[in-house]
């Protein structure tokens, strides 16, 4: 493992995100609200960090395996150190602690804040705040691997370590162009969003913000209220849509935008997750109406809204739902675990792992009535072989254990054990609210440090699917 490599990669991650402090500059400018000279000087500084250390080492040809594992790993936290600059220096999040969990949050499209009053922040940081979001949500290093034709077959490695889901569509053979082909379709839709939330009365300001958490399925607004903030069904219906479209395979938006909707339909998780939505938004709303609500388009729309928005992890909010019937509080939890689809920007489990355990657990049954049959595992019409089957278990049995002990280191801090439950679910899952003290209408300011750095680290291990995390930590990979 050539570590020359690694940094070589990494110093062209920071290149690519410093060209992005162009559009907080440019709102800088606009607003002038005096963080110009911030923005100009993060860009200025890590644009010659980056060609400072390209300039002394050799352009590699392609990463290894254990390079990609590691290359993103270390993306994702040196991106939250650099990222968090702007808020420390600015003076609105002093401590680095709050600013890295801030900003850590933004990247994997978690959505925690420790923010207070997030609409006491100049709009340009606001707009920051976002775009972290958005970069993270299809992902700064597809973004990288769409536009940097040096990393070859490494690069390769870079798509699979990030890229959610255990069953990746390569849209194209070149793994580079199904990069560039799903980021065009991310903002294809960005723009889409945009346009529609102008239209419906918020300023473009607001449009650009929102439309970042949505399809990021990351959750931050420029609002303290969240969503709530805007009365208007329309901004509630279009905001749905947008985060159920995020929360589905954006290689089937590919084949739809195409003129191929019947991909949809015909694909099995994609019917799985319209199935989930369905049953909870059915249970949702029974146990509002028996707990006393009249039913209405209101109570629709408030659990719709709700219902996707934390099956997607977007964790955008327009009620209070721990004002809801506690069974409804048990059942958005249980959402929180499940999750987006694969290859969406949607965190938790994913919906095709969910799929694949249920359709393996029906195998293992039919087995006890004819124990010599042989009966695969299958999505849709194609068997899923073995190992696959095999590492989503896996996956899930850790996805537990790394819940269970997040639960009670957080405990051991001293949090309640609603609270507890609900960080980690909503920091593991990238979701962002969860139950108790970090619920709806609450934040992560009063977690203790330890805690913040404890969520940190959940945030990215979910964002990056445990493995690529974790294997860092086995003697074998260092080997």
């Amino acid at each position: 493992m050539k570590f020359s490599n690694i940094t070589y990669t990494l110093s062209g991650l920071w290149l690519l995100l410093s060209v992005f402090y162009i559009l907080p500059l440019g709102f800088s400018v606009y607003y002038q609200d005096g963080l110009q000279l911030i923005f100009a000087s993060q860009m200025g500084g890590m644009t010659l960090l980056s060609l400072s250390l390209r300039s002394f080492m050799k352009r590699p040809t392609e990463l290894t395996i254990r390079e990609g594992f590691l290359t993103v790993t270390l993306s994702w936290i040196t991106l939250s150190v650099l990222g968090s600059i702007p808020f420390m220096v600015s003076g609105f999040i002093p401590s680095f602690t709050d600013a890295f969990f801030e900003t850590m949050s933004g990247f994997t499209t978690t959505g925690a804040s420790i923010l207070t009053n997030i609409e006491a922040l100049p709009k340009s940081l606001l707009l920051w705040r976002d775009m972290t979001q958005w970069l993270g949500g299809m992902g700064v290093i597809a973004l990288a691997v769409a536009i940097f034709p040096y990393l070859g077959v490494g690069g390769v490695q870079l798509f699979k370590a990030e890229v959610p889901g255990p069953i990746k569509d390569k849209i194209s053979p070149r793994i580079s162009e199904t990069a560039r082909i799903l980021w065009v379709v991310y903002l294809l839709f960005t723009i889409a969003e945009t346009i529609l939330l102008m239209l419906g009365g918020l300023s473009f300001f607001e449009s650009l913000c929102t439309t970042f958490g949505t399809l990021a399925t990351g959750g931050f607004s420029p609002r303290n209220s969240s969503i709530g903030a805007y009365p208007s069904p329309y901004i509630h219906y279009i905001v749905t849509l947008f985060m159920f479209i995020a929360g589905v395979n954006f290689s089937l938006h590919y084949w739809a935008l195409k003129g191929k909707l019947g991909h949809y339909f015909k694909n099995s998780e994609f019917r799985f997750f319209g199935m989930i939505i369905c049953i909870a938004l059915g249970l949702i709303m029974a146990a509002r109406w028996m707990g006393g609500e009249n039913f209405s388009e209101e109570l629709l729309r408030g659990s719709l809204f709700q219902t996707i928005s934390i099956l997607t992890t977007t964790g955008f909010v327009t009620h209070d739902y721990e004002q809801w019937p506690f069974v409804t509080q048990i059942i958005l939890l249980a959402l929180m675990f499940i999750g987006g689809c694969t290859a969406s920007t949607g965190g938790g489990i994913k919906n095709v792992r969910v799929l694949v355990l249920f359709k393996e657990m029906g195998s293992e049954l039919r087995k006890l009535f004819h124990p010599h049959g042989i009966f695969p595992v299958k999505i849709g019409d194609k068997p899923v072989p073995e190992n696959i089957v095999s590492n989503v278990v896996v996956f899930i049995a850790l996805y537990i254990l790394i819940f269970f002990f997040g639960v009670l280191a957080m405990a051991g801090l001293g949090l309640d054990i609603d609270t507890s439950i609900g960080a980690v679910a909503a920091t593991l899952g990238n979701v962002g609210p969860g139950i108790g003290a970090v619920g709806p209408i609450d934040n992560y300011s009063h977690i203790p440090i330890l805690g913040k750095w404890i969520l940190s680290f959940l945030m990215m291990t979910g964002r990056l699917e445990i493995f690529t995390v974790l294997v860092i930590f086995t003697r074998h990979f260092w080997d």
